[in-house]
């Protein structure tokens, strides 16, 4: 068993997911998980207020299945099969760069303390960073029509123009805030 607890290759990773590509396609489904907020509003009553929620919501069961999955699969990974995370190995240039930007947690911890650790939530800075990050990925989601992952994986190996000029965003927005606007407020 020691072999679930180390870090698998990116190859077998890329294996599941194409196996579970496949599968969607020859049952004719489409992948994407931002779809599922759509579906939880309209089993909440958004529909009676906005056309856009008025859906047959029973066509996206399989799909609200796989977010109950992926929210168990990480809680049965985190609490039963995961170990101390040592951190991950980072290289000295990273490690400079990242101390620079006031992140003196970089290359000891697994995730940066600076960030995540309990006193950081605390922090009005950081919760309003949250806030404001999850509305712009919320609304990006709807304006681009999927998130990332329906875009990318589903939406590009079925040749779709629109996800490819998606994805095209989502890395030139992914460079814009690593390089310009993440050192600025940190």
């Amino acid at each position: 068993m020691h072999w679930i607890y180390e870090p698998w290759p990116w190859y077998i990773g890329g294996l599941f997911i194409a196996a579970t590509l496949i599968l969607l396609l020859l049952m004719g489904k489409t992948f994407g998980f931002s779809s599922n907020l759509r579906t939880m509003c309209t089993l909440m009553g958004a529909g009676k207020t906005c056309d856009f929620f008025c859906f047959n919501w029973k066509a996206q069961t399989w799909n609200l299945l796989f977010l109950v999955g992926t929210i168990l699969g990480g809680f049965i990974a985190y609490h039963f099969l995961s170990v101390d995370a040592a951190a991950i190995p980072l290289g000295d240039t990273t490690i400079a760069k990242l101390n620079d930007l006031g992140f003196e947690s970089a290359g000891k911890a697994y995730v940066p303390t600076e960030l995540f650790d309990e006193g950081a939530f605390s922090s009005l800075k950081t919760i309003g960073l949250l806030l404001v990050a999850g509305f712009f990925v919320g609304f990006g989601s709807r304006y681009a029509g999927g998130c990332t992952s329906g875009h990318a994986i589903s939406g590009l190996s079925n040749f779709q123009l629109p996800s490819l000029i998606a994805v095209i965003g989502f890395f030139i927005g992914g460079l814009i805030m690593v390089h310009l606007i993440f050192p600025f407020l940190f």
